[in-house]
């Protein structure tokens, strides 16, 4: 065995790994493989030149981080723009340019129901657009 073999250190067994790999997949996606096909499908669309496991990870992750923001918001907006502003740890995982289409998937992800339909990709860039205006003014950052 390699040391550089990931498995080499896990000290969880088989069984162990397993459910929790069930666990997160059913935190990633409550409605299974519709959920994840259809959001792959938005991710494809949105990045055609982009590795969709990377792609899929920083959304991931963005999710991951809303859930964590919106536990100690008031509303689902402070949270969006608690992503937006507050991921300077994560931003090795996500490129800035891409987060606020991120956060717009995120957005369109805790909406859908068990029907799984997201918004178009037009839809999303949109939203996108929108949370633009959340990044804070860097002019006057610097003026204060």
């Amino acid at each position: 065995m390699a040391m550089n073999d990931s498995k080499f250190f896990l000290w969880k067994s088989k069984e162990t790994q397993q459910k929790e790999q069930g666990i997160y997949a059913k935190w990633a996606f409550p409605y299974g493989q519709k959920q994840r096909a259809r959001l792959e499908g938005l991710i494809r669309a949105l990045y055609p030149k982009e590795s969709l496991s990377s792609m899929l990870f920083s959304f991931l992750t963005c999710k991951e981080l809303y859930e964590g923001f919106i536990k100690r918001s008031a509303t689902s907006e402070e949270a969006i723009e608690a992503l937006i502003n507050k991921t300077k740890r994560h931003m090795h995982l996500i490129k800035k340019k891409d987060l606020t289409t991120f956060a717009a998937l995120v957005l369109a992800d805790a909406n859908i129901d068990q029907s799984c339909e997201y918004p178009s990709v037009d839809e999303i860039r949109a939203k996108a657009q929108e949370l633009e205006s959340l990044r804070p003014d860097k002019k006057k950052r610097l003026v204060k």
